[in-house]
């Protein structure tokens, strides 16, 4: 009689499940749904661990830079993007981890238990995130997908104007800052400021100073509009304000330098004597930080740039660089200082005195590498350290590039603006170009897109130039 009941029973189960069978095909392991903050802080993190590391296989901005050289597998140091995709991975870091999780943390703030005005500064940090990571593409590559950049009504999205990118990426910073007062719904989640709406709202301001004098040369009015809206919002005015990821000292949220350099166990990068050639002529004090095993007086020996080399004969990346919780700044007080020195040579309103922007940027980064009150006063006296009016502009590009060390993406943009002379590479035979080459994946899922775009720059060619680079 059990066995007779217990298989009714059965049967009644099965019977009753057959219209639904839902509840078996339920993950209790995976979330169904993912917080606003997750979201938002994977996108920085993503953001951050693609710009500050060097990796042939995901970025090698400090190569283009000049800044650092390879010693056995050139590749890269010779302008190659497409052996390792290197391209591609910047357009898969910005697109699919930043912008995408930018976009989903914004939806998911619907559902996010917090007060309208912290959900309102959240959507304004969001956006200066994204307007982050697409003013980095525009930088590499000119025209990149935008308008229908994450459509659900296509699969090959058209590839919008660099300018015209540019113009809609600073309107939105200029919504964002109205957003940005009080804390944001992320709180601890917000893995930069913590929350606090008033330091996004001086790094949007920021960020739009950058743009603006970036463009300084292609559109001098707009230029000038944009760049003065942004010193009266009020822009970095100390370190403590800078846009700094600090990571921690174990694993998974290590520096991902320390694991270029260290946890790999690979010897693949020495300074280029670009950079080298340059701090050694200065007698520049940071040469030590930057840069080990150097020689006599802390002289750089800086590898002929693109050639195969000796790791053991030049010197190598700072033991700065080798520390687990080194910290990365997307924007820095430093890099403002200069921003806002070369806005002063152009007369715009509210930026002060070129030469004391210009001599407060580099005792900043004097500090950055060297610790607090250090004397910087006998690097700035030299005749070619001391400002000068009539040599400002090369100046000014010079001494960020060198400042921009550790933001090997700013360091290359100034490489461009401020046409700098770059040492011919050894098997490239060029310079450094001046963008990258669209990805191949592009070329066989989006081809009549990037082709139009691909056209533009001359089929495709990296010496071309994108909008700001005059």
């Amino acid at each position: 009689m059990k066995k007779l009941l217990f298989a009714a029973a059965a049967a009644l189960a099965i019977t009753s499940c057959t219209n639904d069978l839902s509840d078996l095909n339920v993950n209790g392991k995976a979330p169904e749904s993912v917080p606003a903050g997750a979201l938002f802080a994977n996108a920085t993190m993503g953001y951050y661990d693609f710009v500050s590391v060097q990796n042939v296989n995901q970025n090698n901005l400090r190569l283009w830079a000049q800044h650092w050289t390879q010693t056995t597998y050139t590749d890269e140091s010779n302008f190659q993007l497409n052996e390792r995709d290197v391209n591609g991975s910047s357009f898969v870091s910005m697109y699919t981890t930043v912008i995408r999780d930018c976009e989903e943390a914004r939806t998911a703030l619907a559902i996010t238990p917090a007060t309208a005005d912290q959900k309102v500064a959240a959507e304004g940090a969001i956006e200066v995130m994204e307007v982050l990571a697409y003013s980095f593409l525009v930088d590499l590559f000119g025209d990149v997908p935008y308008s229908e950049s994450l459509s659900s009504e296509t699969n090959t999205p058209a590839y919008d104007d660099d300018a015209a990118i540019y113009a809609d990426l600073l309107d939105r910073l200029d919504a964002a800052v109205g957003q940005l007062s009080g804390t944001n719904a992320f709180g601890s989640s917000d893995i930069i400021y913590g929350g606090d709406a008033s330091a996004w709202k001086k790094a949007a301001y920021s960020l739009m100073l950058r743009m603006a004098v970036r463009m300084i040369d292609a559109d001098p009015s707009a230029a000038q509009s944009w760049g003065e809206k942004a010193i009266a919002g009020g822009v970095f005015m100390s370190s403590a304000d800078d846009m700094r990821l600090f990571y921690s000292s174990a694993p998974p949220h290590t520096h991902p330098m320390w694991e270029t350099l260290v946890q790999s166990g690979r010897t693949d990068y020495v300074a280029s004597s670009t950079l080298g050639n340059v701090l050694n002529a200065l007698t520049d004090p940071r040469r030590g930080a930057f840069f080990k095993s150097n020689g006599g007086a802390d002289s750089v020996i800086g590898a002929p740039h693109g050639y195969q080399v000796n790791y053991y004969d030049y010197s190598q990346p700072g033991t700065a660089l080798e520390d687990p919780t080194w910290s990365h700044a997307a924007i820095s007080y430093v890099e403002v200082e200069f921003l806002m020195a070369h806005a002063a040579v152009a007369g715009w309103s509210g930026a002060g005195d070129a030469a004391t922007h210009y001599n407060a940027g580099i005792t900043a980064s004097m500090e950055e590498w060297l610790g607090a009150g250090v004397d910087a006063s006998a690097y700035l006296a030299q005749p070619a350290v001391a400002y000068d009016a009539t040599t400002a502009g090369l100046q000014i590009g010079v001494q960020k590039w060198i400042a921009m060390y550790s933001n090997a993406s700013e360091a290359y943009a100034a490489v461009r603006q401020y046409n700098l002379p770059m040492e011919t590479a050894a098997l490239a035979g060029t310079v450094t170009p001046n963008r990258y080459s669209y990805p191949l994946d592009e070329y066989s899922l989006n081809n009549q897109s990037v082709s139009a775009a691909a056209a533009k720059f001359g089929g495709d060619d990296t010496f071309a130039k994108i909008f700001w680079d005059m």
